[in-house]
């Protein structure tokens, strides 16, 4: 399929998905690496209470609030 063809159909919201290789896709800055970090009790504690009342796990809400705290900080380093 030539690459105009592809773009058609994409664009028309045709199917797309058979024509590619997902085997060997990857997504950019989302690989994991693992680490281990010490919190108090109290802190484990309240995680796993602020978890529970949004219905996820305690990796997921320590990975959301990281993830925006980072965002925040870079925001106020660039001055936005």
């Amino acid at each position: 399929m030539k690459a105009s063809e592809f773009d058609k159909s994409f664009e028309d919201g045709e199917e797309i998905l058979q024509h590619l290789d997902l085997s060997k896709s990857n997504r950019p800055l989302q690989k994991q690496k693992r680490i281990n970090v010490d919190f108090p009790t109290w802190m484990i504690e309240s995680l796993d209470r602020e978890a529970n009342r949004i219905g996820v796990t305690r990796q997921s809400i320590i990975k959301v609030w990281l993830a925006e705290r980072l965002e925040q900080q870079a925001l106020e380093r660039t001055g936005s």
